[in-house]
């Protein structure tokens, strides 16, 4: 009884092929080699793709990178020469596979605008632009997961209903509209906030930067009111970006909590008098964290798509303004440096919300 119990467990971790010839199964580590394989394979397709993307954006819209270098009035001697200096003459594919080259060492190319080169303007404004999203993150994750969940848990309530009127309107009213009305009566009216830019005039200049997040270096550095003049220009600009964040998350929230909520287990415990708040907490709202994770890591790389517009109302020195300058002024190392940032600030957040994944969800492993 036990060899034949011994025997039936090897042949149930064998593989059978075709021939009906019996194989052990891989190594787990030969299987991690293959998996990891796989997902380096994944995202240099995806940063190829992301590259001739950008690269393409360059060759097919309108603007001319030579007259943008040069100016509009040039002899044809000097525009010839800045032609060919670009490489603009090569075969197509030779010109991308320069453009790959000079994107692995760093080089995005010069700014026309700033005449700086563009990693040095984006090293200098991004972090503007993530300081921004993280606290319109924050107030999205704060306010849009409880309004989501409290909806699912008061179907059909008044509570539903304000909660979908709120995402209702966070989808449907322009984010530059919001902008301005809120400038209007918190910064003109009621003098609650402060104006354009990342701080007051007579604050800049006085932090080192470090991190490049203003609200932290100037709390290393103990400049109180920097922090405090920092703090009250960012909080309106954010919380109307984490608005539009708190619509989606919500509604997301509360879709995923219904499903639980409709599960079998749910009952169960019910039934044996568990608490509603100790069901939805512990239980419900456990198994839709690891789904929850990947909407807010989707919202965060929306986050920055979205802070295009508000940037420009608000004057705030991050990508999006960076970005916008560049499309006015023809710029397209600009532009094309900008798309491939917020582009792979998308892939780096896909990859770490997958990790993620796999760490809370045993299942995924």
């Amino acid at each position: 009884m036990v060899n034949a119990d011994l025997t039936s467990k090897r042949d149930a971790d064998c593989s059978v092929d075709e021939d009906g010839a019996a194989h052990a199964p891989p190594h787990p580590l030969v299987t991690i080699l293959r998996r990891l394989a796989g997902r380096v394979v994944a995202v240099v397709t995806t940063l190829l793709g992301l590259l001739f993307l950008t690269f393409s954006m360059g060759r097919l819209l309108p603007a001319d990178p030579v007259l943008a270098i040069t100016g509009a009035e040039v002899s044809k001697d000097v525009y010839d020469r800045v032609y060919n200096e670009l490489g603009l003459g090569q075969p197509i594919w030779v010109q991308f596979l320069n453009y790959v080259r000079k994107v692995a060492t760093g080089d995005l190319g010069t700014s026309a605008t700033t005449g700086q080169p563009i990693l040095t303007d984006l090293l200098t404004i991004f972090p503007a632009t993530i300081e921004l999203a993280i606290i319109a993150m924050i107030v999205g994750a704060l306010v849009g997961v409880p309004l989501g969940i409290t909806a699912a848990v008061r179907r059909g309530t008044i509570i539903d209903h304000i909660a979908r009127i709120v995402a209702l309107a966070g989808h449907s009213i322009p984010i530059f509209w919001t902008g301005l009305m809120a400038l209007f009566i918190f910064y003109a009216k009621l003098k609650l906030v402060g104006a354009s830019g990342r701080v007051d005039v007579f604050y800049e200049g006085l932090v080192t930067p470090v991190t490049g997040f203003l609200l932290i270096d100037s709390a290393i550095e103990r400049q109180w009111d920097v922090f405090r003049s920092a703090l009250g220009h960012i909080i309106l600009p954010g919380a109307i970006l984490g608005y539009y964040s708190v619509a989606y998350i919500s509604r997301m929230s509360r879709s995923f909590m219904l499903e639980q909520l409709s599960q079998e287990y749910i009952i169960t415990a019910r039934a044996k008098g568990l608490g509603l708040r100790k069901v939805v907490w512990r239980h419900a709202f456990r198994n839709i964290r690891v789904q929850l994770l990947t909407i807010m890591a989707l919202t965060f790389g929306g986050l920055l798509e979205g802070a295009v517009l508000i940037e420009t109302v608000f004057g705030w020195p991050g990508l999006g303004q960076y970005l916008t300058r560049g499309l006015q002024m023809n710029d397209m190392n600009v532009v094309m440096g900008a798309v491939l940032t917020i582009g792979a600030v998308f892939l780096t957040i896909n990859i770490f919300s997958d990790v993620l994944y796999r760490i809370l969800d045993p299942r995924t492993r």
